[in-house]
């Protein structure tokens, strides 16, 4: 029996009550908070242990990181208390290692996705990362290495196996996942600027219209 996907929805970026409500309120299984001082997302390790009380027991809540030391990861995780990390930088497999021994966290590593041949990259992750997170890379230009808006060919992810547990990134939006479900069947979905109305800006419209359409097209694929 083929599996249904996508199992779990991550809403990421947040950082207003209302917002997070909305994520939560919809079904979002985890829910993202992002430490990275170039990103319009950015939030306070102070801020984001204040709103993920409300995450408790009804979401996983996600520490967003991008090569970020050990002094920086210690603050975000005294403050925030997260269930899971994301790392959406450079960091090698070793660093992934590292970092999963020193905080007794389950690890989701970011990679950047264009074309078939950037899933080699994949290899030395396997066994080291819990999860990962394939975002489009980012446009020439962006100082972002996520979160801006582009997706990449959804079609290069059927080679993968039904084994490998991962979140689809980059680009999705209301208008689109249904056909992204159809492609390419994630385990999971992530999404930031397709629920903006501006940069790092959460509509809470948006927000319920991307887990309806969700829904519509889960309907669809069940039929």
């Amino acid at each position: 029996m083929a599996r249904e996907n996508p199992r779990d929805i991550k809403i990421c970026g947040l950082k207003t009550d209302e917002a997070l409500a909305a994520a939560l309120d919809n079904g979002a299984s985890h829910v993202g908070f992002i430490f990275f001082a170039k990103s319009p997302r950015n939030i306070t390790p102070a801020d984001a242990g204040r709103l993920r009380q409300a995450a408790r027991g009804r979401a996983k809540a996600v520490a967003v990181t991008v090569d970020a030391d050990n002094a920086f990861l210690d603050e975000i995780v005294a403050a925030m208390a997260p269930d899971m990390l994301q790392l959406h930088g450079s960091e090698s497999p070793e660093r992934v290692a590292e970092v999963k021994a020193r905080y007794g966290l389950p690890v989701m590593k970011a990679l950047s996705l264009r074309e078939a041949g950037d899933l080699a990259a994949l290899a030395p992750y396997r066994g080291v990362a819990d999860r990962f997170l394939f975002d489009a890379k980012p446009p020439k230009g962006s100082e972002l290495p996520g979160g801006n808006g582009v997706s990449f060919d959804w079609r290069i992810l059927t080679s993968l196996g039904a084994d490998l547990d991962y979140m689809l990134s980059g680009g999705l939006n209301a208008g689109n996942v249904g056909e992204a479900l159809s492609i390419a069947n994630p385990p999971g979905l992530d999404i930031s600027s397709g629920v903006e109305s501006a940069p790092g800006v959460k509509d809470v419209r948006l927000i319920a219209a991307f887990f309806e359409t969700v829904r519509s097209a889960k309907a669809k694929n069940a039929a």
